[in-house]
């Protein structure tokens, strides 16, 4: 009842928008966002590309600002720039004569790894050109400085009180069974996978000894793969490279130069005489600035003129039941797939997953769909930060995966949980329940009971099926044995470097690259410049949002220390308690 009211208040509100334009409220929200929107940069034929990444986001696809974020700041909030439009933008600069080189200022930088990838590997595509790439950092992050390593020259800032964040790759993981014990709470746990360590953090105190041994391998393999680009495109060792870090030589600005890491300490003012000088022209104020987010936009456009279309369907998001709109919901993704199939004029697809997995009926929905789709086109994935557990079933069969070096990949295991409540209610509310059942286990999934033995050995046989779904899933998708499979599954959690070693992915790349490849599938197409790109799902739209969030629960523990715990429990109710999920559960960032 309460999600009806809700829902119908916001029907309610979006029709007074649309038929009482000139009610105050509206009236308001309509000028902030107009007021926002004019101060949007025309686009200069000609002058320098900008990359300020305090001015955009790297995503998936295109989002429009956050409605009320952007009342409140009173100013243009960063949108995000989808990776395929980003990447496009890079390559389209390298070939258009108006743009004479690309300046970034990467501090701030908010993206996935696998987004921070690929738009390097765009910008070390745009150096063929000839044209240069200058950076000026004022605060070293990892990403940032990642970022700025593909620059012909890198400039930082002179000014005191410089603060080096770039230190390397870390995972920190959150154990709750000692605060679960006190509060008289029972997380029952069932799970197929020595490494499936989704559920740990309620049924134990401190990391398992494979749980440690894949978070030590996954940081390690992330965190060597953008080291050793950073250190070899300053013409340094990795060993060297780690070595400043470790040491903790890179204190200050001057550190930074006296190591080699950057090529001169300047000033805002004199940074901006260096790129008049780039510029050829002797005042700041005559270089052109063409702004990054703006740019991508005119240059992303559909080309109706080409009659080879390729889809890209983007399956971002945690694996749900039923047909959310935030999330890849089995229902809604297994219509759009169908609706997709049914397409006659797209002739290749290319899913892109960035998902940590999610529920098992949900991904075999969205699998069975997409295995319909591929007896009619091409299949090709591409992976993002994400392509694990329910992300990589859904994924296994395709023609050929391709994955960023840094995607987090496999975790082939199935897990189920049922929290045990009643000792808290018991012990430490003094509540007393009396169930009464029709049937021997009519409570079986009830969350004020403990399991019993029966029930416990039923709930590991439904986990233990699904497991070995699972792996002949794979095991078919990847030409392997269910015994290959099993050896590298048990849950464990691989990096795109890592996965390919071990065939879980067929090669590192982009999406992009899978695009590419996806094209050359479609006779007489010689790449991706000769097809016609249509993605899905459509991204939502400022109103669309704008009433999701007039729709949206409160967070009860928002800025507080219990968010997290309230977080880790968000969504346990009994209606999910019992379920079956292959789910990852990391989410790494790099900052």
């Amino acid at each position: 009842m309460k999600d009806f009211v809700k829902m119908v208040l916001a029907t309610i509100v979006g029709l007074m928008l649309f038929s009482f334009a000139g009610l105050f409220v509206f009236g308001a929200f309509v000028g902030a966002v107009a007021a926002l929107g004019s101060g949007e940069q025309v686009i200069p034929a000609e002058g320098m590309l900008e990359l300020d990444m305090t001015t955009f986001t790297l995503g998936e696809q295109d989002k429009e600002a956050d409605p009320f974020a952007a009342i409140q700041a009173g100013e243009q909030v960063p949108e995000t720039v989808g990776i395929l439009k980003a990447a496009n933008a890079v390559r389209a600069a390298a070939a258009d004569p108006g743009v004479k080189f690309i300046y970034m200022k990467p501090d701030m930088i908010v993206g996935g790894t696998a987004h921070i990838e690929e738009l390097r590997a765009a910008l070390e595509g745009f150096r063929l050109s000839g044209k240069p790439i200058v950076s000026y950092i004022e605060t070293p992050t990892n990403a940032g400085y990642y970022l700025a390593s593909v620059s012909d020259k890198i400039y930082m800032a002179s000014y005191d009180g410089t603060m080096n964040m770039m230190t390397g790759v870390s995972s920190q993981l959150i154990f709750l069974k000692d605060l679960l014990d006190r509060l008289g709470i029972n997380v029952q746990l069932i799970r197929h996978g020595k490494y499936k360590s989704a559920g740990e953090m309620f049924v134990r105190s401190s990391s398992s000894k494979e749980n440690l041994e894949q978070n030590q391998a996954m940081v390690n393999s992330i965190w060597g793969s953008w080291a050793s680009k950073m250190a070899e495109s300053r013409g340094l060792t990795t060993d060297q490279f780690n070595s400043l870090l470790d040491e903790l030589k890179l204190n200050s600005a001057k550190d930074f130069l006296d190591n080699g890491l950057v090529d001169e300490l300047v000033t805002r003012e004199q940074m901006q005489d260096k790129l008049a000088a780039l510029y050829m022209t002797d005042k700041f104020s005559k270089v052109q600035s063409i702004p990054f987010a703006g740019y991508a936009k005119t240059k992303f456009t559909t080309d109706y003129k080409k009659k080879n279309k390729v889809a890209v369907i983007y399956a971002d998001g945690e694996i749900v039941d039923g047909k959310a709109k935030k999330q890849v919901a089995g229902d809604r993704f297994a219509d759009l797939i169908a609706e997709v199939r049914k397409d006659s004029t797209i002739k290749a697809v290319v899913l892109r997953v960035n998902s940590p997995g999610g529920s098992v009926v949900a991904s075999s929905k969205i699998k069975t769909e997409l295995d319909l789709l591929r007896e009619s086109v091409p299949v090709i994935a591409s992976y993002g930060n994400y392509a694990a557990s329910g992300g990589y079933w859904i994924s296994a069969n395709t023609d050929k995966i391709f994955s960023n070096a840094t995607t987090l990949t496999g975790s082939i295991g199935v897990f189920s949980m049922i929290p045990d409540v009643s000792g808290a209610l018991k012990n430490k509310l003094h509540v007393n329940v009396t169930t009464v059942n029709s049937n021997a286990h009519s409570d079986l999934y009830s969350i004020l009971k403990p399991l019993d033995a029966a029930e416990t050995a039923y709930m590991q046989a439904s986990v233990e099926n699904i497991y070995e779904r699972f792996t002949s899933i794979v095991a078919d998708g990847r030409d392997m044995t269910v015994e290959a499979v099993d050896a590298i599954a048990q849950g464990r959690v691989w990096t795109g470097a890592e996965a390919e070693g071990i065939g879980l992915v067929d090669q590192i790349g982009t999406l992009t690259d899978a695009l590419d490849y996806a094209a050359i599938s479609i006779d007489g197409v010689t790449g991706i410049n000769d097809i016609q790109i249509v993605e899905y799902p459509k991204p939502q739209t400022s109103l669309e949002m704008l009433l999701e969030m007039l729709g949206a629960g409160n967070t009860v523990f928002a800025g507080t220390p219990f968010e997290n715990v309230e977080k880790a429990f968000k969504g346990w109710d009994i209606s999910q308690a019992g379920k079956a999920y292959a789910r990852m559960p990391y989410e790494i960032t790099i900052r």
